[in-house]
């Protein structure tokens, strides 16, 4: 199986999870030039930027580790282009959160991090 095969139903997966936590989803793997961003999702007022990490062995480290101090920026960058193209007011409610997938289960971080410049 491919690689964009396998992260498709880890991210279905995810947003399976989400939804049953209360999350609305609005939009799957959206990108731009500066990057991905894999779900954007609201829950309870505000628009979350979410990002999905899957590691089928511990030997990897554990997918939140996987969330980069790059990544980060680029989910960032990503976000500020997504809310501008929507017009959606720079003081809106919005965080960064990650779910991870991981052999053991699945583990939802609510503002996961700030934003990156």
């Amino acid at each position: 199986m491919n690689k964009r095969k396998v992260g498709t139903e880890y991210e279905d997966m995810a947003a399976a999870y989400l939804e049953k936590q209360g999350y609305r989803i609005i939009e799957r793997n959206f990108t731009c030039r500066t990057g991905e961003i894999d779900i954007i999702a609201e829950e309870k007022g505000f628009i979350c930027f979410i990002e999905v990490k899957y590691r089928t062995r511990r030997g990897q480290g554990s997918a939140l580790e996987a969330v980069t101090p790059l990544k980060m920026r680029k989910i960032s960058r990503t976000a500020a282009y997504w809310m501008l193209r929507h017009q959606i007011p720079e003081n809106a409610k919005c965080r960064f959160d990650v779910v991870g997938i991981e052999p053991s289960g699945v583990t939802l971080v609510r503002n996961a991090f700030d934003y990156c410049y």
